[in-house]
């Protein structure tokens, strides 16, 4: 078991760190969203108040006029209405090559908006992304599966390994060298025990068809028909419900308006995003989605979204789903239950923060348990490797430097990149990704070429220049900065700038602490 802790977590660690810094930050992936589209804020003719964020009938009227004026045979439109006062509503369609288009409008009045509003970016969902498949596809995807189980044995032989775990855990020497590094290894440890367990598991089954598909395909067969079978049999038959409306086309967007009047009484929720596939055609579907499940309040875990499914060809709702806990609990439940869990999507935001800070202390200690082994070696090597176990030994220290200190330097230059690349560039999302990858073998090169305690030193300045220096750049690259943020009540952008001055201020400390000796 000390032999499977050792090697598993060590070969497994480097990828699972940089796996659990991404999921940490992909709590909060639609407050970076927000803070790297730089959208700017709708405010009031007169005065600095935020434009309400309420669209009338009329307004939902105007949108669909221009949504039909400018792409009358799109194969589908997209309104997402705004969740704050000040921001806008984003218009989108899909032409019949496939190629989405975007534009933004006043929820006041439904008039289009000048220019491009805000940036292109892939946003949070970059880390969301790098958190479950490494922007590598499939490959990435099964890997991230395989670290996750080596994750998983690595949990369970340390709980084996270290049979006085709960009074080391009251335990933490510091000032000790070798024992310091146990100490803080073993109190983070047990302290984050339950969520790794948990956030591990909950990620397996996450995609559970995909990573088990066997007994799906023993069951039902094989292809996406058998996967809508289970689905179907497992939320029964949709009763469609007849509903008296007239025919909604390009000439009836006043029906529009109804509908999502509609859909409010009979989802008891809000409608935040209306889709609408073949719009204008007689076979015309819209589907009325409400807020997210960690947006709607309350104390159950397990909470679905506001759905309402329109088909146009038999004027009746196909699919009806109301805001909150579902009135009974069955096995359709399990699954969304389980994801639930692992997205924070619920409990609101102290929830996300909780999510948040113990992942980060989950993620300490990955690098704590990466770092005892050199430390350990440092003093007293096994030669595992005959000749070769110093090569060996450099080796992992570098990998130790690029996972933590690196992937953390790379994480604020995501940021940086946001701000950087021109806003009218038209592939700025996928070069800000590059530049995320590109900032990580730099510091691969960095950590090779340096000695080890100058390359965390001079990582750990950068890390502390990069986050302290945030929005003196976002001020710099758009006008905008944290004292207008704080005004417009902006929390979400506002965090963001203030956590990476925490994040700054740690690095910086962290640096200072490295400095004090040659070999710290």
């Amino acid at each position: 078991m000390d032999w499977l802790h050792l090697w598993g977590g060590l070969i497994a660690g480097w990828l699972l760190f940089v796996i659990f810094v991404a999921g940490s930050l992909s709590v909060f992936r639609a407050p970076v969203t927000r803070w790297m589209q730089a959208s700017p804020v709708l405010l009031q003719e007169q005065g600095e108040t935020p434009v309400a964020n309420v669209v009338s009938d009329a307004a939902l009227d105007a949108l669909l006029v221009q949504l039909h004026a400018r792409a009358p045979a799109a194969k589908s439109w997209s309104l997402t209405l705004p969740a704050l006062p000040g921001d806008a509503v984003e218009l989108s369609w899909r032409d019949a090559d496939r190629r989405t288009h975007q534009l933004a409008a006043d929820p006041g009045d439904g008039s289009l908006l000048p220019g491009a509003w805000g940036r292109r970016t892939e946003g949070g969902r970059h880390f969301m992304l790098l958190h479950y498949m490494l922007h590598a596809g499939m490959a990435g995807f099964w890997l991230v599966g395989a670290v996750a189980m080596a994750g998983l044995a690595a949990l369970v032989s340390g709980i084996v390994v270290h049979k006085r775990i709960f009074k080391d855990f009251f335990t933490f020497r510091p000032g000790k060298g070798q024992r310091s590094w146990l100490d803080a290894h073993n109190v983070s440890g047990v302290l984050s025990l339950p969520f790794v367990v948990m956030i591990i598991y909950t990620g397996l089954a996450y995609f559970y068809s995909s990573y088990l598909p066997l007994p799906l395909r023993a069951s039902y067969g094989t292809g996406d028909a058998a996967y809508q079978q289970m689905i179907a049999e497992l939320h029964g038959d949709a009763r469609a419900t007849p509903l008296l409306l007239p025919s909604i086309g390009a000439g009836g967007l006043e029906a529009m308006a109804q509908l999502r009047r509609q859909a409010l009484a009979l989802t008891g929720d809000e409608v935040r995003r209306i889709f609408i596939q073949s719009p204008g055609l007689p076979d015309m579907v819209v589907r009325m989605m409400g807020r997210s499940p960690d947006e709607l309040g309350g104390s159950s875990i397990h909470r679905q979204s506001a759905l309402m499914v329109y088909e146009q060809a038999s004027k009746s709702v196909v699919e009806l789903a109301r805001a909150g806990p579902p009135p009974h609990f069955t096995s359709a439940a399990v699954h969304p239950l389980l994801e639930q869990l692992h997205v924070a999507a619920f409990g609101g935001w102290a929830m996300k923060w909780l999510y948040f800070l113990i992942g980060l202390i989950g993620s300490s200690v990955i690098a704590t348990g990466l770092h005892l082994f050199i430390v350990k070696r440092r003093l007293k090597s096994q030669h595992e490797f005959g000749a070769a176990t110093p090569r060996v030994y450099r080796a992992i220290e570098v990998l130790n430097i690029t996972a933590i200190a690196g992937s953390c330097v790379a994480s604020i230059g995501f940021l940086y990149a946001n701000r950087l690349i021109a806003a009218q560039f038209a592939q700025r999302a996928d070069l800000e990704i590059r530049a995320y990858f590109i900032l990580w073998l730099a510091c691969l090169v960095h950590a090779a070429v340096r000695t080890p305690a100058r390359a965390w030193r001079e990582q750990a300045a950068t890390l502390a220049l990069l986050c302290m220096g945030l929005p003196l750049v976002n001020w710099a690259s758009t006008g905008q900065h944290l004292l207008i943020y704080l005004r417009a009540g902006d929390w979400q952008r506002a965090g963001v700038e203030l956590v990476a001055l925490v994040i700054g201020v740690m690095a910086l400390l962290a640096m200072r602490k490295l400095g004090r000796g040659r070999t710290a």
